[in-house]
């Protein structure tokens, strides 16, 4: 392992620039994704900062401290694509419709940046694409080579770019979801981006939006291995110290609320979409290229903390057990900054075999499997894996029709 567990960044990752100021803090927390044996109960768990800064020169938000990846993704790396049906829905349908909008032939490489156990790809290699993944999570991405799906286990640099490109030749299309927002050295991956493309192909990244974080309180997107949160503005300049430029640009909704950006080299064939410009003028509207939007963030995060706690510490003082639904590393930042600890909540469930037998980090609640819901029939659920919780609720239908009610936490707790 690198000779660092953190460091603090002072430029900024999109544009370079050093202007960086101080937007907003949150609880520190030991990695979210960090989950504990019963034998590690005793260890010193390790925190570090979630302090967000805002670039005064383009505008992006991203966190200052950055924990060695390492740390992050070669441990106990546990999240795979595949335990949700929604995304992986979302994922099949974003290959169609790729492929016939850029016509991509039968034998054209495509490479996915991030491609965690190869869903995504699977459904371009099924299509008759060859496919290639790079993922830092070693066994994840042994599995999914195990699979079908050739996959690098490393991470994605142009040093490993210019061995892919050697090896496989230029790549039509280049695609990433939720990751580029965990890059530390972001320039270094676009021009390792630019350099696999092929002169008419296109890269298309995914990636949460500050925007729908902000106006839905969704603080618990942000965690260490979030680096960046994205707003359209700040890769276009990202995009132009490689000699790339945004054709497209929509927002999408898995993950709680994301844009799709498409771009290709500069004064490449496509024709760049009057959606880009829209979307850029709109977040301006919305205070987005002002840091008063974090101080503003902050305010909000507050009052939901106040009205979650007094809910949740009012039923256990009445004697209700609670359990939470989902062990997702977002949940980690909302039970650390709402103080909801193993006094609050008796323990978790999570369809995710890997963390199941498991200790939160921080808190030390255990992860059981979705069938004790039923077994130990605790009185209310809340659901920390919001974004899923309609899909949730209705799977677990059973529980709120015989046994208790499910707590929405955000962005206004409720019970159903």
């Amino acid at each position: 392992m690198s000779n660092y567990t953190y460091y603090f960044k002072k430029s900024c990752r999109m544009c370079g620039d050093t202007s960086l100021k101080k937007g907003m803090a949150l609880t520190p927390t030991p990695p979210g994704n960090d989950f504990l044996k019963q034998s590690e109960l005793h260890f010193d768990e390790k925190k570090y900062p979630l302090d967000l800064y805002f670039c005064e020169n383009c505008c992006h938000i991203q966190l200052g401290h950055v924990v060695n990846p390492k740390i992050l993704y070669q441990k106990n790396y546990t999240y795979v694509s595949a335990t949700s049906s929604e995304f992986v829905n979302h994922l099949k349908n974003y290959a169609n419709n790729m492929i016939e909008r850029f016509n991509l032939k039968s034998g054209s490489l495509i490479i996915d940046i991030g491609s965690n156990d190869g869903t995504t790809l699977s459904f371009f290699k099924d299509l008759g694409l060859k496919v290639l993944g790079i993922d830092p999570a070693k066994e994840i991405a042994k599995k999914a080579t195990n699979t079908g799906i050739e996959t690098i286990g490393d991470f994605f640099n142009f040093e490993l770019a210019c061995k892919i490109k050697n090896k496989y030749g230029s790549s039509k299309f280049i695609t990433s979801h939720n990751a580029c927002a965990h890059i530390d050295d972001l320039l270094d991956v676009i021009k390792g981006v630019e350099y696999c493309l092929d002169d008419d192909g296109v890269f298309v990244i995914e990636v949460g939006y500050f925007l729908d974080v902000y106006e839905n309180i969704w603080f618990d997107t942000i965690y260490h291995e979030h680096l960046d949160y994205h707003t359209v503005a700040p890769f276009e300049k990202l995009f132009a110290r490689v000699g790339m430029e945004i054709i497209d640009v929509e927002r999408i909704n898995p993950q709680g609320g994301s844009i799709r950006i498409i771009a290709q080299k500069k004064d490449g064939q496509h024709s760049r979409s009057p959606n880009v410009d829209k979307l850029i003028e709109f977040e301006k509207k919305q205070g987005l290229d002002q840091i008063l939007i974090l101080q503003e963030f902050e305010k909000k995060i507050s009052e939901v903390k106040k009205k979650l706690y007094k809910l949740v510490s009012t039923l256990k003082e009445g004697g209700k057990i609670i359990a939470g639904f989902g062990a997702p590393t977002k949940a980690t930042t909302l039970m650390a900054h709402f103080g909801l600890d193993k006094n609050m909540i008796d323990f978790i469930v999570d369809d995710n075999p890997l963390k199941q037998g498991l200790f939160t980090p921080m808190a030390h609640i255990p992860v059981l499997s979705p069938k004790a819901l039923y077994s130990r029939k605790p009185d209310y659920v809340i659901i920390l894996a919001w974004n899923f919780a309609e899909p949730i609720m209705k799977m677990q239908e059973k529980y709120s029709r015989e046994i208790g009610q499910f707590i929405i936490p955000m962005p206004t707790p409720l019970v159903r």
